[in-house]
């Protein structure tokens, strides 16, 4: 796996959607496809991404008892995308049943990378104390979750940036850090609270980003996205 950056196709509809990456002459970067746009479009709006050549993370975060989830993956395994992910939450052997899954639904050519969800970016220390009565550090949550999805079959998990070189320290450099909540210089946190920029994201070992709304919502979003790879590869403007 190269170390991409999944452009977040937040968007309510194909329509909208095709139209922004043919405007803006995104042809064929790696996107990622979320809820909003996958339960609105279905499975046809893969089949569109795939003609385009476009490396696909579907961004579904599946979580539910073991053997829903192996069947789950196994379809989801069939549209051909590169990456899928679950919640660790789940557990181990809701990890498993999805590797499974994933290895019974694919042509045995190519059978997409299993990421596990840790902690969403959008909540903080505080928010894991006082709602979810969790009292230990997030970085300690994350790297137990990561741990869990190694010995289950995962090839990596979905992080902030923060708790990415604690990932590598416990799980092998091998094992995929893929960080949402990447925000470039100047632009708005929104909802997301355990951010990062890709220099930073760069340094702390992560291998993937996903970034959104900082490229999307942007006044000229070619050259925002231009902008993000320069900083992701270290390249001064």
């Amino acid at each position: 796996m190269q170390q991409p950056i999944y452009l977040a196709l937040d968007f309510p509809t194909w329509e909208q959607t095709d139209h922004f990456l043919k405007v803006n002459e995104l042809d064929g970067v790696p996107v990622k496809v979320g809820m909003e746009l996958f339960y609105r479009e279905g499975p046809a709006v893969i089949a569109y991404l795939k003609k385009k050549n476009h490396p696909i993370f579907l961004d579904l975060k599946l979580h539910d008892i073991p053997t829903t989830i192996y069947k789950a993956m196994r379809n989801l395994a069939n549209l051909g995308v590169d990456v899928v992910n679950v919640h660790g939450l789940g557990g181990s052997a809701m990890v498993a049943a999805a590797k499974q899954g994933l290895i019974d639904g694919s042509n045995q050519i190519q059978t997409p990378k299993l990421l596990v969800v840790t902690m969403l970016t959008s909540m903080d220390q505080e928010t894991v104390e006082q709602e979810l009565a969790i009292q230990q550090p997030i970085e300690t949550i994350v790297t137990n979750l990561a741990l869990l999805g190694k010995n289950n079959g995962a090839d990596g998990v979905v992080c902030s940036a923060q708790e990415a070189r604690a990932i590598k320290h416990a799980c092998g450099n091998e094992f995929l850090a893929v960080t949402p909540g990447i925000r470039l210089t100047n632009t708005a946190n929104d909802d997301q609270k355990r951010i990062a920029t890709p220099t930073f994201a760069k340094a702390e070992g992560v291998d993937a980003l996903v970034i959104g709304r900082s490229i999307t919502a942007a006044a000229n979003p070619k050259e925002t996205y231009k902008q993000a790879v320069k900083e992701w590869n270290h390249v001064s403007s």
